[in-house]
């Protein structure tokens, strides 16, 4: 089942349950794949990666956004933004623990030969492709800085 069938699945489900943060949440993702198929460039068709991607974006946006909103004392705002990214996360795979995360950059920076800070680059590279959609970014850098530096 491809990720526009599971969005209309579960659109259809909190309409029958009035369930208004699911509700914007599964529209935000609706237009976004709508919005990606009919970009220029694009085949038509969404792959599993391409999806994944399209995800990690809307959470990205939703973290940025909560962040703007706890900070400016709005927590109405901030409330909403907490229900989206809850129910945009259920589409992601499996997100790892801060243990497995640790494990997993270590493994990278031992595969790729890195021993220094100037080497964060190549570490970088390697550790997004392999852990899309597994982890967030700024973790990810803030760990191969961390254990590259020391």
């Amino acid at each position: 089942m491809s990720l526009e069938q599971k969005i209309m699945t579960e659109l259809k489900a909190a309409m029958i349950a009035k369930n208004e943060g699911a509700l914007r949440s599964l529209r935000a993702i609706k237009a976004a794949i709508l919005l990606a198929k009919t970009s220029e460039g694009s085949k038509g068709d969404l792959t599993e990666d391409d999806e994944t991607k399209l995800l990690q974006k809307l959470v990205k946006q939703r973290r940025d956004s909560l962040d703007i909103f706890l900070q400016q004392n709005r927590p109405d705002l901030a409330e909403k933004e907490k229900e989206e990214l809850e129910v945009i996360e259920k589409f992601l795979p499996k997100q790892l623990s801060p243990e497995e995360l640790k494990a997993e950059v270590a493994a990278i920076i031992a595969s790729t030969g890195a021993s220094s800070p100037a080497d964060m680059g190549k570490v970088m590279g390697v550790a997004t492709k392999q852990l899309a959609g597994k982890a967030d970014g700024k973790a990810i850098s803030a760990l191969v800085k961390e254990l590259l530096a020391k």
